[in-house]
This record gives structure tokens, C-alpha cells and sequence, in this order.
């Protein structure tokens, strides 16, 4: 699921430079994800990078946008095509939250 800024949203800017797409932009009244560019950090963090550092938690996977592992790493590969990432398969836990044992 892409990831979204809630309302309760202080706008305190933490998530913005945390976001290795650049996904997260200052909006009219709260900070928002676009989530085109939104990989739920597939290739760089086992965690939303936005959510480790929120500080009121509202940084959230939207319902309304479900999305696999294997959709975010295509967007993530569109969106650095000058970059190498592992292949999906070989994605260690470490770079993706898909990968998390339970």
C-alpha cells in the first residue's frame, strides 16, 4: 500500500528529506505523499523511512491503494534508473518491510 499523511499531521517537516523518492512535499494544511513516487522504501529500508521519524504517527498505509512488493519495486526502479538495486528476489530483509520474518 502506498503510504499516506494523515490529518493528524502537525507539519513539522521530519518525513520530507527522510523520503529516498522524494514522495513528500509540503501541502495546503499538512505534508502529502504522492503516491506515484511512493515505494514504501522497497530498495532502502526494511520501515517507511516517513514513518520512522514521525513523531505523531501519522504516516500510514492507505487502504484505498494496496499495492504488492513487486509494484513498488517497479516504481522504484522507474524512479532511479540511474541506480543499482539487488534483484527483487535477492532483496535482503534490510531493504525491504515485505521481508520481514514474522
Amino acid at each position: 500500500m502506498a503510504t499516506f499523511i494523515t490529518e493528524e499531521c502537525i507539519n513539522c517537516g521530519a518525513c520530507e528529506p527522510e523520503c529516498p523518492n522524494g514522495a513528500i512535499s509540503q501541502g495546503e494544511d499538512i505534508y502529502v505523499i504522492d503516491p506515484d513516487k511512493c515505494t514504501e522504501c522497497v530498495g532502502f529500508h526494511d520501515e517507511e523511512a516517513c514513518n520512522a521519524v514521525c513523531p505523531v504517527d501519522c504516516c500510514v498505509p492507505d487502504p484505498k491503494r494496496p499495492e504488492t512488493e513487486e509494484q513498488n519495486y517497479a516504481k522504484l526502479v522507474k524512479l532511479h534508473p540511474d541506480k543499482t538495486f539487488p534483484a527483487l528476489a535477492e532483496l535482503p530483509p534490510d531493504l525491504s518491510r515485505f521481508r520481514k520474518s514474522a
